[in-house]
């Protein structure tokens, strides 16, 4: 259920279908100081994982970290009634169902900063994706903004990355290249992201990657970065 990745760091993977494919997908979870837990990219909640969830601290902060990765948010307030909810730029329009306690940007609110880092990856409008950073593990969060599918992705899900020249490799897809409308903003928060001090990378589909991780991402966003 909950798998630890490092000190005050858990994972909890969930299958998903996309297009056919399946990828999976995966909630991070990070205590914070005083025992209160940050929800990045929240999966499906049962019983189970509210245990599970308890066990380890207080669940106080759900966050939505792009405009895609909401479904299941909205869950963890109905579950945990002093759970704040944080969206991306743009996904209260979209989810005016939900009442939005903060809509996120570069500025770490005063709940976790100093713990983790954050940047608004500006220039890719569909997706707003936000990227976090944990400064204790040197952990990178990301969730849309780059795949890491390996040997572990079912036969089917492996071929077409392979076909997409994404498979093995720390690297945004094809349909985060075309989503992208302004190249100069999205290289420019791609290259503040380098900036940080960073090994891991957490994504939220795919395999962790473990090491190296900043020169991997680097080497997955060259398509961007080498332009002018």
């Amino acid at each position: 259920m909950l798998r630890e990745v490092t000190k005050d760091l858990w994972v909890v993977d969930r299958p998903l279908r996309f297009a056919g494919l399946s990828l999976g997908t995966r909630m991070t979870v990070v205590r914070l100081d005083g025992g209160e837990l940050l929800l990045h990219s929240p999966v499906a909640l049962d019983d189970e994982l509210r245990s599970a969830l308890l066990a380890l601290g207080t669940p106080r902060y759900a966050v939505a970290p792009n405009r895609f990765h909401h479904k299941f948010i909205g869950d963890y307030r109905a579950a945990f009634p002093d759970v704040s909810l944080f969206a991306a730029p743009g996904l209260p329009d979209k989810r005016k169902d939900l009442t939005f306690d903060v809509v996120l940007d570069d500025a770490a609110p005063a709940a976790w900063a100093g713990q983790l880092d954050q940047e608004h990856v500006k220039g890719i409008p569909a997706m707003n994706e936000v990227v976090f950073r944990h400064g204790a593990s040197r952990t990178l969060l990301v969730c849309d903004l780059a795949f890491n599918i390996g040997p572990t992705a079912s036969w089917g899900t492996r071929l077409a990355y392979r076909m997409m020249g994404s498979y093995g490799r720390l690297t945004p897809t094809l349909i985060e290249r075309m989503l992208t409308r302004d190249r100069a903003a999205a290289r420019a928060s791609v290259q503040r992201l380098l900036d940080w001090d960073f090994e891991r990378v957490i994504v939220t589909h795919g395999e962790v990657c473990e090491a190296g991780g900043k020169d991997a991402l680097r080497a997955g966003f060259g398509w961007l970065l080498k332009e002018k």
